[in-house]
């Protein structure tokens, strides 16, 4: 039986860990919250998962909220003329398969506890080097699939696969009952206002049942760049009304009800957007291989962390099974790790597009999305696997091939 540890309680972590586990392996699993901790602490994420990376998870038997969780069933966007602060265009398509988003509140700790059921080890503690050194000595394999904390910045930044080197927005989330559903169909429903930042909003199922998630994305230095004397939920609930009434009123219309989940229910911080390199040599020697936000990190704007999470999940999970009993060799880890880059390039890509000022071409896609269902439609779907934006989102003269392409009569 091959002995696996890996470090870090969240999506991609515990979804291989319980994946291997049934497979019949021997996972140990190290956090530093235990499965209570999670659950009545604050939210950590804005996640919502989109219909690839939740097959993920129904491969596995992992989709214990799939009944009772909202559905997702589309995306919409505005546009917002920065010199009138008016919608200069909109529009939005369904999905063809739902997304759905579950607070890591409701679903960390009970895979915790699942884990546990189905003869998981689980350490709780806090996991630096000597903690490693040790681990590596004791397992075949050890995996940091920890997203945040000192152990993640022993990894090395892949300068050429990195293009920011600090924060490309103040973030923040609150999670609400009480929003005004939009019709016909529920949807994450994207506001992009140029050199202010991005709002959206999109249902979900927390720890107190159905809720609303709201993301703001403030360019720093912005008026949206406002959260660092919000001291209470009060005063986070209240700033971010504030925002919606003086930015997006038709935003804060379906607002006017609106309440807190709990007092856990919000988050307000900012991160780099980081690609690492995937291995980690220790002082000893002993190598430790990294996944998921511990190598990739993406700024929420996309919505594409859990997914990544999940799929990083997917592909490591078919390595290891893979390699039998084959050594797990750092050639092995690079050739992993390549092949979830293999996808997760193209997202990276996607993501910091939408971070930078917008381009000509885009805003001419975007705009074209509200005259036409079909373009609206693709965006709205690719979502789900965002390589199928290359290369018409990325080069101009593509954009408008695939734009008239999509503009053409069809012919009998």
């Amino acid at each position: 039986m091959r002995r696996i540890a890996i470090v870090g309680a969240g999506q991609s972590g515990l979804q291989l860990a319980l994946g291997l586990l049934d497979k019949g392996y021997d996972v140990t699993v190290l956090t530093n919250r235990t499965a209570d901790e999670i659950r009545y602490g604050k939210v950590m994420s804005s996640q919502c998962m989109f219909h690839t990376a939740l097959q993920t998870e129904r491969d596995l038997g992992l989709n214990f909220w799939e009944e009772q969780c909202p559905a997702v069933e589309g995306i919409g966007l505005n546009l917002v003329d920065p010199e009138t602060g008016e919608k200069a265009f909109g529009w939005s398509a369904r999905l063809e398969r739902y997304a759905q988003s579950v607070d890591q509140r409701v679903k960390m700790p009970f895979w915790i506890e699942e884990f546990e059921r189905r003869g998981g080890k689980l350490i709780i503690q806090d996991v630096g080097i000597a903690e490693l050194e040790q681990l590596a000595v004791d397992y075949e394999l050890v995996l940091l699939a920890a997203g945040k904390g000192e152990v993640v910045k022993q990894f090395e930044r892949d300068e050429a696969r990195s293009v920011f080197d600090k924060p490309q927005r103040a973030l923040a989330l609150t999670y609400v009952t009480g929003m005004q559903p939009i019709s016909p169909y529920s949807r994450v429903n994207f506001n992009i206002m140029p050199g202010v930042g991005e709002y959206f909003c999109f249902p979900a199922l927390t720890v107190t049942g159905p809720c609303d998630i709201m993301v703001f994305e403030g360019i720093p230095g912005g008026p949206m760049d406002c959260w660092q004397d919000v001291k209470t939920p009060e005063q986070h609930l209240e700033k971010s009304l504030e925002l919606l009434n003086t930015l997006l009123p038709w935003e804060a219309a379906r607002c006017q009800n609106v309440e807190l989940t709990d007092a856990g229910g919000y988050l307000a911080g900012r991160f780099p957007p980081t690609v690492r390199k995937p291995i980690l040599t220790l002082p000893s020697g002993h190598r430790v291989f990294g996944m998921a936000d511990a190598l990739v990190v993406n700024d929420p704007i996309t919505g594409q962390g859990s997914n990544n999470a999940a799929k990083c999940s997917k592909v490591y999970f078919d390595a290891i099974l893979a390699n039998d009993n084959q050594e797990f060799s750092a050639a092995w880890m690079q050739q992993t790790f390549e092949r979830y880059w293999d996808y997760a390039e193209t997202v990276v890509a996607w993501t910091n597009s939408l971070l930078a000022p917008p381009t000509a071409h885009m805003v001419d896609i975007l705009a074209a999305a509200s005259q036409n269902q079909q373009i609206a439609s693709d965006i709205a779907n690719n979502f789900d696997d965002p390589r199928q934006f290359a290369p018409w989102w990325f080069e101009a003269e593509q954009a408008a091939d695939y734009i008239s392409s999509k503009n053409m009569p069809n012919v009998a």
